[in-house]
C-alpha cells in the first residue's frame, strides 16, 4: 500500500491513518488539487459506499464475504463517508484492510477439504481499497488515492470506480497522459459515464498544448477492455433518443453548411476583387447549391457573368434574385446591364428607372439611363429607316 500503510503517530489506538499522509501532497480540502478533484462527482457515488445514513443504520449488516468484525468496520466507514468525515472513514477502511490481510494469512483448508478459517474474497478487498481511495480523493490526497486504486485494480482488473477515481487523481496531479488512458478505459467499460467524456475533451486540449501535434504518440498504451468487463451493452434506443439524435445531426449539418457557405462567399468576393471572374462565379455557384435562397449570391454571380459577357445568364440570375427580394436595387441594375448587352434597350431603361425609383441617388443608374435612352432612340430610328 505504500504511503497509505504508515502508522499515525497522533493516535493512541494505533489505528493506521493514511489521511495524515496527504501533507506530502499539500493535500487538504482547500488546496488546488482537492478543489480540482471535487469538480467531478462521478467517482464519489458508488454502490459500495452503501446506504449509510446516520440514523437507523445496521452497522452489523453483512458485507459480502467479510467476517462480521470487518463488515462492521466497512459499514462504519461507509457511514462516516456519507456524513463527510473522510479522515475517520479512511481509518475504518484501513482497519478493515489490515484485518483482512491478517485473516488472509490464517486461511487454511483441512485435509478433509471442508474446514475453512480465515478469508479469501478479493472482490471485498477491492471494494475496501476503492472506498478508501474515494475518501483520499475527497480529502485531496491524490498520491495515496492512486496507490489504493491500483491495488483495487490488481484485485479486480477493469473495475470501473477505481479506474475513474485514479483518473481524477492523475488529472489533479497534472499527470494528463495517465489520466487520459484511464478515462478512455472507463469509456470502454461504460460509455455512458459523462464525467469521463467531459474529462477526455478537457485533457485532450491540455495534451495538445503540452506535447504538440504528436501528443498521441507519447501516451501510454490504452488497454483493450474484454467484452466480459464491459457494462451497459447498448439496447435499442427509444424513439425519443432517436429523434433527439436526428435533431442534433440536422443542426450539425446546417451549422457546417452555413460555415461552408460563408467561406465560399468570402473566397468569391476576394476573386472578384482580383478580377478572376470565372473562378469567382464557380464559388458563387457552390454557394447557391448550399443556400439557394440567398439573394446576394445571385447578384454577385450576375456581376461575374456580366464581366464575362454572358448576358443571358446574368439576366437569369437577376430574375432569381428578384424572386427572392422584389425590390433589390443591385438585381434591377445588373439586369438592366444584361438587357443592354442583349440590346434590349427598352427593358434596360425600364429596370434603370426602377432603380432610381427605389433610390434616386444612384448616379451610376442615372448615367446608364442617359446612355440607354440614346441607344434606344438610335435603335428606333434605325428600325424606322429600314421600314
Amino acid at each position: 500500500m505504500g504511503n497509505a500503510q504508515k502508522k499515525s503517530s497522533g493516535t493512541s489506538s494505533g489505528v493506521f491513518s493514511p489521511v495524515h499522509s496527504r501533507a506530502r501532497d499539500g493535500g487538504n480540502p482547500g488546496n488546488a488539487e482537492g478543489k480540482k478533484a471535487a469538480q467531478v462527482n462521478g467517482a464519489y457515488t458508488a454502490e459500495e459506499t452503501g446506504n449509510t445514513g446516520t440514523h437507523g443504520v445496521n452497522l452489523d449488516a453483512p458485507a459480502g464475504d467479510l467476517p462480521p468484525p470487518l463488515a462492521r468496520l466497512k459499514n462504519e466507514g461507509n457511514m462516516l463517508f456519507k456524513t463527510g468525515q473522510f479522515g475517520l472513514a479512511v481509518q475504518k477502511y484501513t482497519q478493515a484492510i489490515e484485518g483482512y490481510t491478517q485473516a488472509k494469512e490464517k486461511y487454511t483448508l483441512s485435509t478433509e477439504g471442508h474446514t475453512l478459517s480465515g478469508i479469501d474474497s478479493p472482490e471485498d478487498l477491492c471494494i475496501l481499497y476503492s472506498n478508501r481511495a474515494a475518501c483520499l480523493l475527497k480529502d485531496g490526497n491524490c498520491t495515496d488515492c492512486i496507490q489504493d486504486c491500483t491495488s483495487a485494480l490488481e484485485l479486480r482488473p477493469f473495475s470501473l470506480k477505481p479506474l475513474l477515481r485514479r483518473a481524477m487523481a492523475y488529472e489533479s496531479l497534472e499527470r494528463y497522459r495517465n489520466a487520459y488512458v484511464d478515462y478512455k478505459t472507463v469509456l470502454q467499460i461504460d460509455s455512458s459515464v459523462q464525467a469521463a467524456h467531459d474529462s477526455v475533451h478537457r485533457i485532450t486540449k491540455q495534451l495538445m498544448e503540452q506535447d504538440g501535434p504528436d501528443w498521441r504518440e507519447k501516451l501510454p498504451e490504452i488497454p483493450n477492455v474484454p467484452i466480459s468487463a464491459q457494462q451497459h451493452r447498448r439496447e435499442e434506443p427509444s424513439a425519443d433518443v432517436l429523434h433527439a439524435r436526428a435533431v442534433r445531426a440536422e443542426e450539425e449539418k446546417v451549422r457546417k453548411a452555413e460555415a461552408r457557405f460563408t467561406l465560399l462567399k468570402e473566397e468569391g468576393n476576394d476573386l472578384v476583387k482580383r478580377g478572376e471572374f470565372e473562378k469567382a462565379m464557380q464559388k458563387y455557384s457552390e454557394c447557391i447549391a448550399l443556400k439557394p435562397t440567398e439573394c446576394s449570391v445571385y447578384t454577385n454571380r450576375a456581376l461575374c457573368l456580366l464581366k464575362l459577357d454572358r448576358f443571358a445568364e446574368a439576366r437569369q440570375d437577376c430574375d432569381s434574385a428578384l424572386q427572392i427580394e422584389s425590390d433589390n436595387k443591385k438585381a434591377f441594375y445588373r439586369r438592366a446591364l444584361a438587357h443592354k448587352g442583349l440590346k434590349d434597350f427598352l427593358s434596360s431603361s425600364s429596370d434603370l428607372q426602377e432603380v432610381l425609383r427605389l433610390d434616386p441617388n444612384v448616379r451610376e443608374a442615372e448615367q446608364e439611363l442617359q446612355e440607354v435612352t440614346v441607344l434606344l432612340r438610335e435603335s428606333l430610328l434605325e428600325s424606322n429607316t429600314q421600314d
